[in-house]
């Protein structure tokens, strides 16, 4: 699958946005890092952008793994069901 490998590795999908503050909630499927380069593809919206910090249960984190829900500051609007990459 060539679209795969273009989007790079599904990691999450966005559960919740809270558009006052810019940020999304992410359940992850995968392990997910400070530093990661991310894409989010949904609707409309199509980016990539650095994982600069997240949050697990209000505590910042540098690292959150599968099962584990983060949030995370996005640069763009973001929906409910959004694909998450690892680029």
């Amino acid at each position: 699958m060539p679209e795969e490998i273009k989007e790079g590795k599904l990691v999450g999908k966005v559960t919740h946005y809270f558009g006052n503050i810019g940020v999304a909630v992410i359940e992850l499927s995968d392990t997910l890092k400070v530093g990661d380069d991310i894409r989010i593809v949904g609707g409309e919206a199509d980016f990539t952008q650095n994982v600069e910090s997240m949050e697990v249960e209000h505590q910042k984190v540098k690292e959150a793994k599968k099962g584990e829900s983060i949030g995370l500051r996005v640069n763009q609007k973001t929906r409910e069901g959004y694909k998450v990459y690892k680029v």
